[in-house]
């Protein structure tokens, strides 16, 4: 297992595992992100998953922790389809690796972010520590905030654009998973997920009611066996005073994150015939 931590800013959300990360500070599957309606499938698939690698690996699954993050899609896609299937879950895990699409691809295929098509979007930054190299990255599925108030650099885009956005309101989600593999504690790793609004704010967002601001961050570098014969177990930790270089890198890469999650989508038109444009639409109209 690896050392996790989990935030919750804003509560509109559903997602499932949270209470046992907040709880144990431990991570034991890998993080699923899907649509609001296909939390309960994504899930059962994710125990089928686990089951059979235990079932590999010679050590049978009495439970697990399945975490599974959702927002809602709703407005583009037929939601209550719930067209995923376990198959879909099983193929996303063994795709998995370090080049991957952005945009609206996988759980973003349907997510609005600020008024104009979101999905996912990652960034890295890299911090020096005692002379040695390390990273910090973020993906975010975004699907939150409103046109008016996107802001890239300082500068509100709106009074950049002439594009005509209907007026919504800011009820769609975000989450943000921040990854790393520099050792660090639980409580140290959450401090990490508060950061994470910091970059939220930098984009315009300012977490509406029914918005779900959820943060889980991970450290591969800090692992718990699931069985141990020590009672005392090796963990390294980052010094407090030594932390901001961190703390400024999560509020760059979550930052960054929800501008190539608006970069990198693609104009979509959904089930219920609403189309959604997508920011280098309007940026090469300009």
């Amino acid at each position: 297992k690896l050392l996790a931590a989990g935030y919750v800013w804003n509560g509109f959300g559903k997602t499932a595992g949270l209470v046992q990360i907040q709880e144990l500070g431990t991570l034991e599957t890998p993080i699923a992100l899907t649509n609001t309606l296909n939390v309960g499938l994504v899930h059962d698939a994710m125990v089928e998953y686990m089951c059979r690698q235990g079932e590999r690996r010679g050590y049978p699954v009495y439970s697990v922790n399945p975490v599974v993050c959702e927002c809602n899609d709703g407005t583009l896609s037929r939601i209550a389809g719930r067209p995923v299937q376990a198959g879909h879950v099983s193929q996303a895990i063994a795709a998995a690796g370090p080049d991957f699409e952005e945009g609206d691809v996988g759980a973003g295929k349907g997510m609005i972010c600020h008024g104009l098509k979101g999905g996912i979007g990652s960034a890295s930054r890299v911090v020096e520590l005692d002379g040695k190299q390390y990273t910090i990255g973020a993906l975010v599925l975004s699907n939150h905030a409103v046109f008016d108030d996107l802001v890239v650099a300082g500068t509100p885009i709106q009074s950049l654009l002439d594009a005509h956005i209907p007026p919504h309101e800011d009820k769609g989600s975000i989450i943000t998973v921040l990854a790393t593999d520099i050792p660090l504690s639980e409580r140290q790793l959450r401090r990490l997920c508060h950061r994470a609004l910091v970059g939220l704010s930098r984009t315009g967002s300012f977490c509406g009611n029914g918005s779900g601001e959820i943060v889980i961050a991970f450290t591969t570098a800090n692992r718990v066996p699931h069985y141990s014969e020590k009672a005392i177990l090796p963990m390294g930790m980052v010094h407090d005073d030594a932390i901001n270089p961190l703390f400024r890198a999560v509020a760059e890469c979550v930052e960054e994150s929800v501008l190539s999650s608006l970069l990198h989508a693609e104009t979509v038109t959904g089930h219920h015939g609403r189309t959604v444009r997508c920011l280098s639409d309007l940026l090469d109209e300009k």
